[in-house]
């Protein structure tokens, strides 16, 4: 689940009463590249009596696959994961600003609009510019400013820095967390085996394989994948608030795969612990 502290449109403790609302117990914050909503989503779940699985989720890039690598339950303070996600960002908000006056050129938004879409340590992205255009009446919201204005077929459109996927997975692993590829199975279609081989040389524990985007062929073979290596299988509902149409719970994650995440994890534990 994501907070407004990257693409997300709810504060983390929001996104916390969103889950619990749904019927959900135990979840995971995995905000993009960064992790300043953890402190607020903890609290709010122990208020609630629910268990939190910190997390996040980086961006990363093989060729033209972009790739979401998940980590749970790592030491935020490592520098592994520091250098990597400070990285990630400064070049987002390098590329976003660039972007933004690529767009004010032709339509009537401004940076100062785009920055006021975000929060203190939040991950700026494409979203921000998204609901920027939405607030000034540009277009009617998120869908349709990706579909026109932020796609990458657009000439506003710029690429940014993203780390391989393999180092993306050994960054998590430096710092104690269990690394679980997001939707492997969506319309970028699957890495090759080549590249899901040096993934899990390098430490990566799964897949998550329950999610709306995920194609049913190729989710079948990452699936067997799965049972052949003995890998962590994984269920998300990528809940973004009205950032998506995506609600909590929609796909869900096994009690024993939970229990094999915190077993397997040295970096951090689950927050309230239990």
């Amino acid at each position: 689940m994501h907070s407004h502290h990257s693409d997300g449109t709810d504060a983390p403790a929001d996104v916390v009463a969103a889950a619990h609302r749904h019927g959900v117990r135990t979840l995971a914050l995995t905000d993009h590249d960064t992790t300043t909503g953890w402190d607020e989503a903890a609290s709010a779940a122990a208020a609630l009596g629910m268990a939190l699985l910190p997390g996040i989720e980086l961006s990363a890039r093989h060729g033209w696959h972009s790739v979401h690598v998940l980590g749970y339950l790592f030491d935020p303070a490592h520098d592994a994961i520091r250098t990597m996600t400070d990285r990630i960002r400064d070049a987002r908000f390098g590329r976003v600003r660039t972007m933004a006056d690529r767009i004010a050129r032709d339509y009537d938004v401004t940076w100062e609009d785009i920055v006021a879409q975000t929060t203190d340590g939040a991950t700026v992205g494409r979203p921000h510019i998204a609901d920027a255009l939405v607030a000034r009446g540009i277009v009617a919201d998120r869908g349709q400013a990706f579909a026109r204005i932020l796609h990458p077929g657009s000439p506003y459109y710029i690429e940014h820095y993203a780390p391989e996927p393999v180092d993306a997975v050994g960054a998590i692993v430096a710092a104690g967390g269990v690394p679980v590829i997001a939707h492997p199975a969506a319309r970028d279609g699957l890495l090759p085996a080549r590249v899901v081989d040096d993934l899990l040389d390098a430490g990566l524990a799964g897949f998550e394989l329950g999610h709306r985007e995920n194609l049913p062929g190729p989710t079948e073979r990452l699936r067997r994948l799965c049972v052949r290596r003995d890998l962590i299988i994984t269920g998300s509902s990528d809940y973004h608030g009205t950032g998506k149409h995506n609600l909590p719970g929609e796909n869900t994650t096994a009690p024993e795969m939970v229990a094999r995440i915190v077993e397997r994890a040295t970096g951090s534990a689950p927050l309230p612990p239990g």
